[in-house]
Parts: C-alpha cells; structure tokens; sequence
C-alpha cells in the first residue's frame, strides 16, 4: 500500500498553495488599484499646467488628473502642503487653530485656519489614498513572487519524481541487459 502523505505530495501541496495565495495577492493588488482609481477620479482633481502655479517637481504631472496613488501623494505633498506653508507662514494647521483661539475675533487667522483645515484635510485624504495604492502594489509584487516561489516549488518534487522513476526504471533494466549479453 502506497502511502498518501509522502514527501512529494506534501511539497507539492504547499506548493500548490503558494500558487494560490500568489494569485489572490495580485487579484488583491489590481483590485486595490482600481478602487483608489475609481475613489479619485470622480473628484476632478487636477495638476496646473506648466508654468509658475505648478513647481518645478511636478512637472512631469502637469496638466493631469490626479486619479493614482503615486500622483496623489505627489498633489498632497508638493503642491497643497507648498500652499499650505505660504497660508499658514510656516506653521502648522493647529498653531494656526491655537493663535486663533487666543484672538478669536482676528478675521485674518479665521481665514488662515478655514483654509488650513481644508487643505490638510484634502491633502490627508490624498495621502490616504497614496497608502492604499502602495500597498496594492506592495500585494501585486508580493503575488508575483509567491507564484515564482510556488512554480519552483513544485518543479522540484516533480524533477524529484521522475528522476526517481527514471532511477528506479534503470535498475530494473539493468538485470535485463546483463542477461541479453550473457547469452549473446
């Protein structure tokens, strides 16, 4: 009786689920990527075109629709987090928020703190956006190597079988031969 559970078997098993868990991962990634997609593309967000609006560093997205992670994080941080410093002169949204609070009749720091707020709202939804999109690259990469790591998985207890085949066919030959040239 031949056993069920032999080396071969097991490896080729894990193997099998290594394949498995690889293609959900890329399944996982494109889906990802198309929900952040879908998320930025209806709110029409836009890079300037070239000139002194857009700076220099974003040049290479000028005049596009922000709609993936990367130009996302790149609209966040280099253009409204740019704005944001010049608004606020430097400070951050809650020293903006404090000094109001301290002067609360100071139309200028009212107007400071509103757009402040917006912005980096705006701009922590972006970078949200940019953190989901990374990580369904991270899982798109992450399934092609598992699938890589399960293909060669699985050659090896097959290349394993068939040399022990090819081993096992060649000893019982062997007798075979002997016997042809013994009567020759």
């Amino acid at each position: 009786m031949r056993k069920i559970f032999t080396l071969t078997t097991v490896a080729s098993g894990a193997a099998i689920g290594i394949l498995l868990v690889g293609v959900l991962a890329i399944v996982a990634g494109i889906y990802t990527r198309d929900v952040v997609h879908d998320q930025l593309a209806p709110q029409k967000i836009y890079f300037p075109e070239k000139g002194e609006e857009l700076p220099p560093e974003l040049n290479q997205y000028a005049g596009q629709q922000v709609d993936t992670g990367p130009e996302a994080k790149a609209y966040a941080d280099d253009y409204i987090g740019a704005h944001l410093e010049g608004i606020g002169g430097g400070k951050s949204y809650s020293e903006v928020s404090a000094a109001f609070m301290a002067d609360p009749n100071n139309k200028e720091l009212a107007q400071q703190r509103q757009t402040m707020f917006m912005g980096e709202t705006l701009r922590g939804m972006l970078l949200n956006a940019w953190g989901w999109g990374t990580l369904g690259t991270v899982a798109t990469i992450g399934g092609v190597i598992l699938i890589l790591i399960g293909l060669v998985l699985l050659l090896i207890p097959l290349l394993a079988g068939r040399e022990g085949r090819r081993a096992a066919a060649g000893a019982n030959a062997a007798p075979v031969r002997e016997r042809k040239a013994a009567t020759v």
